[in-house]
């Protein structure tokens, strides 16, 4: 069921993010560089200059190894050198992708409530293998995901009261399908969360039929 258009557009929005996200970081790279040399010193060693842009990318906040790819190759440091460096790096634990999808999986869903279809979305957009992907969105089973999406929906309730039955629905449900939640389960809970606080079941039958 499709989300309200007043609901608007904030995956549309969380897509964009994403894709602006490697120029972001290449700006983070350069801050404090200095750009290309602009006077008479030598230039810097290419593995030397990626070492620094990845060190100071990594201070505060873990990076994928892709995310870091990316920002070395906008500083076009050449490929063979970001290559070994990144691979040092990994060997010395400074860039884990598993380690940095497990975390994002247990931020994002309980900073955001977001379920494993767009956990896993977020986590492709910053070329983390799909194996890798795969084995961190399975720390959320079925249970967990339709506990979280029932908290999600009774701390939208209320702002949606007031409302027309079928407008409430749509708002709610849209709200769930956002962040990632598949259609069976949204209109379950959403059905369940109007029947505790007092809908006609038979009303809800036109819009929400039981399984």
């Amino acid at each position: 069921m499709p989300g309200d258009a007043e609901d608007g557009d904030g995956q549309a929005a969380e897509d964009g993010d994403a894709r602006a996200e490697a120029d972001g970081l290449a700006d983070a790279a350069g801050d404090g560089e200095g750009g290309r040399s602009q006077g008479a010193g030598p230039e810097k060693d290419p593995a030397e200059q990626a070492r620094a842009i990845c060190l100071r990318l990594l201070t505060g906040t873990p990076r994928t190894r892709r995310q870091l790819a990316d920002a070395l190759r906008k500083r076009e440091i050449p490929d063979d050198v970001a290559g070994e460096v990144l691979s040092r790096f990994e060997e010395v634990g400074l860039i884990d992708d598993a380690a940095f999808a497990d975390a994002w999986v247990e931020s994002r869903h309980h900073s955001r409530g977001l379920a494993r279809r767009a956990l896993a979305r977020e986590l492709r957009t910053k070329g983390v293998d799909s194996q890798v992907v795969d084995d961190a969105v399975g720390q959320l089973d079925a249970e967990r995901e339709a506990e979280t999406a029932r908290a999600l929906v009774e701390g939208k309730l209320r702002s949606t009261r007031g409302l027309d039955r079928e407008k409430r629905i749509r708002r709610l449900a849209g709200m769930l399908a956002r962040r990632g939640y598949g259609e069976g389960l949204a209109l379950r809970v959403v059905r369940q969360a109007l029947e505790e606080e007092g809908d006609d079941p038979e009303l809800l039958d036109r819009y929400l039929p039981e399984d």
